[in-house]
């Protein structure tokens, strides 16, 4: 056991290697919590695809963002020594690792950083320093379970479980003028890194149509990722209605000032609605191949058909016709 009076104002990294964007906002309110039980602001290591040192830039508890690839195959040592190089320029007192990979354990014993701290499991084990490890069965909890567990049994406290990211909407804005029209705005998450997730394009115009009829917007955002930007130039095509902006083109930075504009969002299970509620935005997420026990520590709101089973996965896009439009404009009007 660590003292206490060992524990603050030291210098401090996280890391975590998952490359989804959602991935990483589960993950906000332990980073946070680990930079509260020290006493001071933390360094993190992430992958690039984040894109953290755009998004986190206005987050009071985070100092530095490094990145790295966390590769693998003939790749994986020059990772390694990578992140040795980062550990050894700045003489971290604790590095925290959120998840299982062996390589930053690694390079933080080459490094000789003193407190390694990470979940253990199988070949991690060799290579961290305090010995608090999760257990074989903890890996069936979903990654904010897991987080939470791993933070407990390392006596740090998580005064917040729900994810939660402050932005200065205003350095978003250059370049983005496009987005910034006058009237009532929401947003549709349209995509998924996932296609057995995505609702219809069909679905999405039916519920834009009711959604009109009742006055609740001027404008949609379609937010989408630009490899399946043909999923936003479908829904404009086949609905041939002025009021849909297609932010396929645009950036992170786009898709924020987008979801800080809009009442609300309504999307499928993947990134941006994960983005939206840390935002403070009121999320409505469109759920019928997944289950919804893994949004426990979230502000979104489950919209499933009225046949849905929990805890049950189906990898067909088919089971998405399920949820109907109607019940999820029903969902929405009762909850806005």
């Amino acid at each position: 056991m660590i003292s206490k009076s060992n524990l603050t104002n030291k210098n401090i990294c996280v890391v975590y290697t998952h490359h989804k964007l959602g991935d990483l906002i589960w993950q906000l309110p332990y980073i946070k919590a680990i930079s509260e039980h020290h006493d001071c602001k933390v360094n993190l290591i992430l992958r690039k695809k984040t894109q953290a040192q755009n998004i986190l830039k206005d987050l009071s508890h985070i100092n530095k963002i490094y990145y790295n690839d966390f590769r693998k195959g003939l790749a994986y040592w020059i990772d390694v020594f990578k992140l040795k190089k980062i550990f050894n320029l700045e003489k971290y007192d604790f590095v925290y690792i959120l998840d299982k990979v062996n390589k930053p354990a690694i390079a933080a014993k080459l490094a000789g950083i003193k407190n390694i701290i990470a979940p253990g499991l199988k070949n991690q084990k060799k290579w961290i320093t305090v010995k608090n490890y999760l257990n074989e069965e903890d890996w069936k909890l979903n990654y904010s379970e897991q987080s939470q567990k791993f933070l407990k049994i390392n006596s740090i406290d998580i005064k917040e479980k729900f994810p939660k990211l402050d932005v200065n909407i205003e350095r978003f804005k250059d370049g983005n003028n496009d987005l910034l029209v006058e009237g009532k705005k929401i947003a549709f998450g349209v995509d998924s890194f996932e296609d057995f997730k995505m609702w219809y394009e069909e679905d999405f115009i039916k519920l834009a149509d009711l959604l009109y009829e009742k006055k609740l917007f001027d404008y949609i955002y379609l937010i989408c990722g630009p490899e399946k930007s043909y999923i936003a130039k479908k829904i404009i095509q086949n609905s041939k209605k002025p009021y849909f902006i297609d932010c396929s083109n645009k950036d992170l930075s786009g898709v924020i000032l987008a979801i800080k504009n809009s009442n609300f969002f309504v999307g499928n299970n993947s990134g941006p609605i994960n983005l939206s509620a840390a935002l403070g935005v009121k999320t409505f997420g469109l759920i019928a191949n997944a289950p919804i026990s893994e949004l426990k520590y979230s502000k979104i709101k489950p919209i499933t058909p009225v046949n849905y089973i929990d805890n049950v996965f189906n990898k067909n896009r088919e089971g998405m016709k399920e949820l109907k439009p109607i019940r999820v404009f029903e969902e929405i009007i009762k909850d806005i």
